[in-house]
């Protein structure tokens, strides 16, 4: 029933994974922090380097069953490495690079409160969930994939000991994902009474043909599969984790959930509701344009009240949940032009946000305070004022962030994204979502632009920010996102034309 394992195929999340296992050992014989970290670097970089060597081969499967019980039939394989696992698993390992850049720095500033191999072991682990989820084809696979990517960020987010605002946040997170993991498994449940099926390829069909006395049945299991990646994603109503997670967790684990496990969980709904779920477009193409209505609308009306920077970051990352769940909105028509559009903007947006968590983690670090502390120094938006003055770098690279979120030129790229999904919402019939789309961009305008100005403006008081570190690791990261920003403002075709290739 079983395939032989085809190595190559799952080469990124098992370099990750051995990788996590060999540093949780070298710790325990005394290796240094800076070589733990190092290690981490090379390992996430050497899983990159093989996603780019796939994406020049061919498609490949592997964990496949040969056909029915009987051994008719297609084989139906629960990991597929194709374009759009490689486009997902390139943008998770990008944004995990800078992840650990981050880290590297967090972990010497913050002392022996964070210790080295536990936090790189958990780091790399989530890492390999996450690859792992946006290669999944069946929905086990999914579940133990989604699992493995957020049991770790639990403890990663409790990692400072003795904090009790970090334990706090950590619970919160632990208890909304046990509900919504217990609410997705029952969903799944019911989709395998239903349809007998667990891959996708199978489910599809089934679903199909479902009796009209299993109809609600299935409708319900549909439903209840969407509320465990709402949950993932930060969407409304499942989001009221994510600013207390963000503001109390280490910045470098926020940046992570943030972008990388954000990511993932829109990978694993696209590929849930695009290939096992089609025939009931009817019912979660409504639900999703509900969820994402309330999500931009809530997340950018709360975003305008907030005075941290962390705090604004939180809600604005759940308004941009909102607009990434738009396109889906659409149910089956026209599905995989709003699939492409999904992942077009999942992917720049990744680029936008960690650029700007990088900037906020240096900023913070550079006041003398580290930049996981429980109390921050140096948080409040208008703290950033008259940054330009002593930092002109990092503030340009700061503002153009915050205009790429905000959707204008220069920062064409959040431009084209904001376009990409407009036309995805209006050519699916959802003419409604997309108006409520145009109003949110108008209101998160106002806080985006608000901040950039800060960056500009003179010090509100005697004291000017002191300069960032000199921190290579910091600035190294900043470097990566801004010229990833660039480069995709120039030539934003590079992100459309590979996502509009899986479809």
């Amino acid at each position: 029933m079983i395939q032989s394992i085809d190595y190559a195929a799952i080469a990124p999340p098992l370099i990750v994974a051995v990788a996590a296992i060999a540093l949780l050992l070298a710790d325990a014989f005394g290796a240094s922090r800076r070589v733990l970290g190092l290690v981490s670097l090379g390992a996430v970089g050497a899983a990159l380097v093989t996603v780019i060597a796939l994406a020049l081969g061919d498609r490949r499967a592997t964990f496949c069953l040969t056909g029915d019980l009987r051994g008719n039939g297609p084989p139906s394989c629960s990991y597929v490495t194709d374009d759009f696992t490689l486009i997902f698993q390139g943008v998770v390992l990008a944004a995990a690079l800078v992840v650990v850049l981050l880290s590297l720095e967090e972990i010497t500033a913050a002392g022996a409160r964070l210790p080295a191999g536990e936090f790189h072991f958990l780091l790399l682990a989530a890492i390999a969930g996450a690859l792992t989820l946006v290669a999944a084809r069946d929905l086990v696979l999914l579940v133990v994939a989604l699992e493995t990517l957020s049991l770790p960020v639990f403890a990663l987010v409790a990692l400072r000991r003795y904090d009790g605002v970090a334990s706090e946040a950590a619970l919160k997170l632990f208890l909304v994902s046990v509900i919504s993991t217990a609410v997705m498994l029952f969903g799944i449940s019911l989709l395998y009474g239903v349809t007998g099926a667990m891959h996708l390829d199978r489910v599809a069909p089934a679903l199909g043909r479902v009796p009209g006395d299993l109809e609600p049945v299935a409708a319900v299991g549909v439903v209840m599969v969407l509320a465990g990646f709402a949950f993932k994603v930060a969407a409304v109503p499942f989001h009221f984790w994510a600013p207390d997670v963000y503001q109390g967790a280490p910045l470098p684990v926020t940046a992570f959930l943030s972008v990388v496990s954000k990511a993932a969980g829109f990978a694993g709904l696209t590929i849930v509701v695009a290939l096992g779920l089609p025939a009931y477009g009817h019912v979660w193409g409504p639900v999703l344009g509900v969820l994402a209505a309330v999500t931009m609308t809530l997340g950018n009306l709360v975003a305008l009240r907030q005075r941290s920077a962390i705090r604004l970051l939180a809600w604005s990352s759940i308004a941009q949940s909102g607009y990434m769940l738009a396109p889906l909105a659409v149910g089956d028509e026209r599905l995989p032009e709003a699939v492409a559009a999904t992942v077009a903007y999942v992917a720049i947006y990744s680029v936008m946000n960690i650029g700007a968590f990088a900037v906020v983690i240096g900023f913070r670090r550079r006041a003398g305070a580290p930049a996981a502390g429980p109390a921050p120094s140096w948080d409040t938006l208008d703290d950033y004022r008259g940054l330009a003055r002593r930092n002109p770098a990092t503030a340009a690279a700061m503002a153009f962030f915050l205009i790429c979120l905000a959707g204008l030129p220069p920062g064409v790229m959040g431009l084209f994204a904001k376009i990409v999904v407009f036309r995805a919402t209006v050519a699916g019939g959802a003419t409604w979502l997309a108006v409520v789309m145009a109003v949110n961009t108008v209101i998160a305008l106002y806080y985006y632009l608000a901040w950039a100005a800060r960056l500009f403006a003179a010090p509100s008081g005697a004291a000017e920010p002191p300069r960032m570190p000199r921190g290579a690791a910091v600035r190294a990261a900043i470097g990566a996102a801004a010229a990833g920003a660039v480069v995709l403002s120039v030539a934003p075709q590079l992100v459309l034309q590979a996502a509009a290739a899986i479809t």
